[in-house]
């Protein structure tokens, strides 16, 4: 398939990132409501469970950001469903200064555009692609992006995916019980 180089270039954040992070909130919160119903704690269920309902909304719709590269410049946006909660951002190829790498808390290395006016924005390390848009960075920008690394590679989060696998399991053991507990305490 022949695509025409000024056609915009679409990056979204990566299947395997997307799955792996649903799946490990949805791990983290569905045994909670069960958990709070057995042990007589003074949240109520229902406030958790609509708790949890919303911050799978507010992380799919974090998880739901694009990247578009084309002729003028990068920009990152959320679908129209979104925008209120998250801005996206902006800057042109004319703009661009440097792309500067910064420590994380954690060790690791991330990057930003720093513009002409000193503003910094975030280089997307998540998305499916990652290679073919530092690569269009660079040909834009001319600034060499030869040791720009994702964050995490691909393995870190098929890890990740397995263990919340494993925690799932865990989760369905632990709700069994605690309705097996509420039921025995019911009879």
């Amino acid at each position: 398939m022949h695509t025409n180089p000024s056609d915009p270039l679409i990056f979204r954040i990566s299947p395997l990132v997307r799955i792996t992070l649903i799946s490990l909130y949805i791990s983290l919160t569905i045994p909670l409501p069960f958990l709070a119903q057995v042990t007589s704690t003074p949240v109520s269920p229902i406030f958790l469970i609509v708790g949890a309902v919303i911050g799978l909304i507010a992380l799919y719709a974090v998880l739901s950001e694009q990247v578009i590269l084309d002729d003028q410049g990068i920009k990152v946006i959320y679908p129209s469903w979104v925008i209120g909660w998250w801005q996206g951002w902006s800057i042109t190829w004319s703009e661009v200064k440097a792309l500067k790498p910064r420590t994380t808390g954690q060790g690791g290395l991330v990057y930003y555009f720093l513009s002409n006016d000193d503003k910094g924005y975030l280089l997307p390390m998540r998305v499916a692609g990652f290679s073919r848009l530092v690569a269009a960075v660079q040909a834009k920008t001319g600034i060499d992006t030869t040791d720009v690394r994702p964050l995490a590679q691909p393995w870190m989060y098929l890890i990740l995916l397995v263990f919340t696998f494993f925690l799932l399991l865990v989760d369905g053991w632990t709700i069994f019980t605690a309705i097996s507990m509420d039921t025995i305490n019911l009879g």
